[in-house]
């Protein structure tokens, strides 16, 4: 069983056999660094008729909320587009589940909370972009110390859309000056998972008064000479649930993703 102790031991794994491994419940960790080369996704799913709303707040806040796939119609929980034989009920390692806005469980399955009215909809996630990050020679400190990305509420308002309302929530990887300024040429290539970063250098500009201690994931190490650095991040659904308050919702947990089997590379913008 591969659990949420274990090492990136299991990288070389292709996205389907991943999923494979967690609908069987053997896999339960954070999935940054697994499946390289393939698309991740955030996850949002909300009865029919709050799906409106929130499909208008991605359209309106593309870089947290940067939509990649939604179901076809309401009670689908098969997405053909996004990867074979994928079942959003059991793919994900970790649920969570809301009611009206308030946090009530954690869940790796939810296959007896299915209803004919939800409709699914699949985020862009920046795990995506980390691999070019790499590739480019950049250190990626949540994956080198085996650790959920530290993610921060901020004061960064959304544009509101119907009902939903709320801040950017953000996703931190420490870098020199000079490796921001090249994440920043790299991920503005990709702007279907969160593209460039919103913000580096001192957290508190934007509402962050601790940076050692993460709202989501994991604190990690922060060199000298180094700089926090800041993408929009796909919890902010999460953090607008909260507030809007709707009646029923499941999300994926903090660094729990859908591995889909798009290539990032096709997601690049020349």
């Amino acid at each position: 069983m591969i659990t949420s102790d274990t090492n990136n031991v299991a990288s070389p794994l292709s996205a389907y056999a991943l999923r494979q491994l967690i609908r069987m419940g053997d896999f339960t960790r954070n999935t940054s660094g697994f499946a390289q080369g393939c698309v991740q996704g955030n996850i949002v799913i909300l009865p029919k008729d709050w799906a409106g709303d929130f499909l208008q707040f991605c359209q309106f806040n593309p870089k947290p909320c940067p939509l990649i796939g939604m179901s076809t119609n309401a009670g689908d929980f098969l997405l053909p587009e996004l990867g074979q034989d994928i079942d959003i009920r059991s793919d994900v390692p970790g649920y969570r589940l809301f009611d009206n806005g308030v946090l009530k469980q954690e869940l790796t399955d939810i296959k007896h909370l299915w209803r004919d009215d939800l409709v699914t909809f699949v985020l862009g996630c920046s795990f995506s972009f980390e691999e070019a990050l790499i590739a480019d020679g950049l250190e990626i400190r949540n994956i080198s110390e085996s650790k959920n990305v530290p993610m921060y509420r901020t004061n960064i308002a959304c544009k509101s859309a119907g009902r939903f309302s709320g801040e950017t929530v953000v996703s931190m990887r420490p870098m020199l000056a000079k490796d921001a300024i090249r994440a920043i040429q790299i991920c503005s290539r990709f702007p279907s998972v969160h593209g460039a970063p919103i913000h580096f250098g001192d957290p508190k500009l934007i509402g962050i008064d601790d940076i050692n201690t993460p709202d989501y994931g994991d604190a990690v190490t922060i060199n000298e000479h180094e700089v926090p650095v800041f993408w929009a991040c796909g919890v902010t659904p999460q953090l607008a649930l909260e507030q809007t308050k709707p009646p029923f919702c499941i999300t994926h947990s903090p660094g729990k993703m859908l591995v889909t089997d798009i290539v990032n590379s096709t997601l690049a913008v020349l």
